[in-house]
């Protein structure tokens, strides 16, 4: 089988020395060319056809988001983007995935080596599912983008029903496409998106400010309230909890599983643990099978489970996990999942 071929954007040469270091070592996978910037960068990939880039947001000549939209335009290809633990740094990053970036990586400020080398499975990883990733071409868009109109929603007891999201690679947008479908008088939702702890804040930060609901960083033991979205913090599972008649978030900072902190699967058992019924299941593009036992857990207690499927995900690895196992109840497309929980909810106007 043929290993993927891998380009390396960025000025540091010793970045790009550790980076190709990491990604000869994998056994599938072997850097073809490196580049200090986005103009050398051009004519490589007419030369060499990669599999995958790895991209540096701030170069010479050309920065990396300005690169990678005109390479989104002209010729799409797969791209992961390395970028500095800053608040800066996480805005950019989250533009690159807009722009139609698979997923990024963090380089740490101090102790690039070592700190890179303590990356190198999740690296590896990375550039798997990067390689694997459905790419559309980005359309250059000339006119402002409207903010996206939230399905009509009337909702009653809507303390008493909870939505649970699932989501890896990819999710980033289809968070997006989910949470800016639903309305203010939604249940609430609460969600797990594998992301470091660095990049939660500004993500629902991001979110919150092109969606009917409220969308905020999960904290611990807040009460739970209808209209508003929680996102599991990096460094921590994401629960819920009863108290009463109440339900309240839990953090956690117990054991990786499944290899993350946080976890779809810790997030979805406790689901089925404490809502049962009025629980509704979502799991959405991703790489590796996390949040599948979980959804099957939810399931079996009475909720109602559903999958994003293949053509929509840019990886189907969780979702394909999740229906594998028998988890799923249904598969939808991701422009029709917020439409078809609305309406299993039974409260659609």
């Amino acid at each position: 089988m043929p290993k993927i071929k891998v380009l390396i954007i960025d000025d540091s040469a010793l970045i790009r020395s550790i980076m190709r270091e990491i990604i000869n070592s994998q056994p599938d996978m072997e850097v073809v060319g490196q580049a200090p910037d986005p103009i050398t960068a051009r004519e490589l990939i007419k030369q060499l056809n990669p599999d995958v880039l790895t991209l540096d947001v701030e170069m010479p000549r050309m920065n990396g988001l300005e690169f990678l939209e005109k390479l989104m335009r002209l010729r799409p290809m797969p791209v992961l983007m390395v970028s500095t633990l800053t608040e800066r740094g996480n805005e950019v990053t989250l533009k690159a995935l807009e722009l139609g970036a698979v997923d990024f990586i963090t380089k740490p400020r101090i102790g690039v080596t070592d700190g890179l080398a303590e990356l190198s499975e999740e690296i590896g990883d990375k550039i798997r599912a990067a390689a694997r990733a459905r790419i559309r071409r980005h359309a250059l868009n000339t006119t402002p983008v409207e903010r996206p109109q939230p399905l009509p929603g009337i909702f009653l007891n809507t303390t008493e029903k909870l939505i649970f999201v699932g989501s890896s690679t990819g999710g980033t947008e289809a968070l997006k496409e989910f949470l800016t479908r639903m309305p203010a008088t939604s249940p609430a939702v609460l969600v797990t998106q594998h992301m470091p702890e660095a990049f939660t804040r500004s993500f629902a930060q991001r979110l919150d400010g092109l969606s009917a609901m409220t969308v905020k960083e999960a904290e611990h033991n807040e009460r739970v309230l209808p209209g508003h979205a929680y996102i599991a913090p990096g460094h921590s599972h994401l629960l819920v909890k009863k108290s009463g008649a109440y339900y309240y978030t839990e953090l956690s900072q117990a054991e990786p599983v499944n290899r993350h902190r946080p976890s779809v699967d810790v997030l979805f058992n406790s689901a089925a643990q404490v809502a049962g019924s009025n629980a509704l299941g979502v799991i959405m593009t991703g790489m590796g099978k996390d949040g599948a036992v979980g959804m099957l857990a939810m399931r079996q207690a009475g909720a109602y489970t559903i999958a994003q499927d293949e053509a929509s995900c840019v990886v189907f690895g969780m979702p394909k996990a999740a229906i594998e196992l028998g988890a799923a109840i249904e598969v939808a497309s991701l422009n029709d999942i917020a439409g078809r929980v609305l309406e299993r909810l039974g409260r659609r106007g």
